[in-house]
């Protein structure tokens, strides 16, 4: 570490110590700040993490809809986003209120989603459209569309929330590949809206027929943000943190990794003796990296940026995310 990242390092931890703090980060967060961090994972583990400690402060290294999670959490603590710049482009694909839904089709998909919900669209408008059928949002959504939703999921226990809700309908929001692969793993209809990451969605099959070409005998993790096209390849389709245990747990000794290349650090990190490649190089975030080591010290000194969640909004979004954690 140079000296000027050694200086910083040392007047966060001091203003930290000060301010009775804790410092999350997410996987795909820039490897000094990861460095940094008392608690590195995926978003709703952090959350869950943070409102366990005794602290006054949580400084969130992460994306808007990941501090307002934390805020959900833990109401009576101050959330820090150091770059309030850092949002969510799918996260913002949806917002409560707006015109109609529009139908879309795929060819050749066994138990399709029923319906895609283009951007411009909204959750009311889709609630409308389908009354009494229960809204299941993705945590990668701001708080005001939890609060709409009936229950919340992750990337992880998608399919087991699903199955969890009465009837034979779901509408599953926003992410269409994170549905799609839902309704490869379900018997019921899953209504999905037309969102995506733009990072995992720009991958194809062709990209890992390549990266196979590159590493044979490596095995392909893919992140159910991707392509229906790549999962159905992939040797292994799970979250950041199901890669992360996978990989360790594993006798394989070389992987490509398909999610966003942040998390390469942490694979590094945990498993020395395993060789990582990306399976595309521009698996990058453009906001998860707007967050730096000056960005966590300028939250520090001026107390910005905070995230508060009003009450109206963060209780019945929590009561979303509680009906998923008490799901087991």
């Amino acid at each position: 570490m140079s000296s000027d990242l050694s200086a910083l390092r040392d007047e966060i931890l001091t203003l930290k110590e000060e301010k009775r703090a804790i410092i999350l980060s997410h996987n795909y967060q820039r490897d000094e700040v990861q460095e940094i961090a008392d608690f590195v994972g995926d978003s709703l583990e952090l959350s869950r993490i943070a409102a366990t400690k005794d602290c006054d402060m949580i400084v969130f290294c992460g994306v808007h809809f990941m501090a307002e999670s934390a805020s959900i959490l833990s109401p009576e603590k101050t959330v820090l986003l150091p770059e309030p710049a850092a949002g969510c482009p799918m996260a913002d694909m949806i917002r409560v209120d707006s015109p109609r839904p529009v139908r879309r089709s795929f060819p050749g998909f066994e138990n399709p989603p029923a319906y895609v919900f283009p951007p411009e669209f909204t959750l009311r408008d889709i609630k409308r459209q389908h009354p009494g059928v229960p809204v299941v949002a993705y945590v990668n959504t701001t708080a005001e569309v939890k609060a709409e939703s009936d229950i919340c999921c992750t990337s992880a226990n998608v399919v087991k929330v699903i199955e969890s809700l009465p009837g034979d309908s779901v509408i599953c929001i926003p992410d269409k590949n994170l549905s799609m692969w839902a309704a490869r793993n379900t018997k019921k209809k899953v209504i999905a809206w037309d969102g995506y990451c733009n990072v995992h969605e720009r991958v194809t099959a062709e990209d890992v027929i390549q990266a196979r070409r590159e590493h044979p005998g490596a095995v392909v993790m893919a992140h159910p943000e991707c392509r229906i096209e790549v999962l159905d390849i992939a040797d292994h389709v799970t979250s950041t943190s199901g890669m992360l245990r996978y990989a360790t747990a594993s006798a394989e000794k070389e992987f490509i990794v398909g999610t966003e290349i942040g998390l390469m650090h942490r694979l590094k990190k945990e498993n020395p003796d395993k060789v990582f490649h990306p399976l595309r190089r521009d698996m990058i975030c453009p906001n998860m990296k707007k967050t730096t080591l000056q960005s966590v010290l300028r939250a520090f000194r001026e107390n910005t940026h905070i995230v508060k969640v009003p009450e109206s909004i963060r209780v019945p979004a929590k009561q979303a995310l509680d009906r998923m954690l008490e799901i087991k």
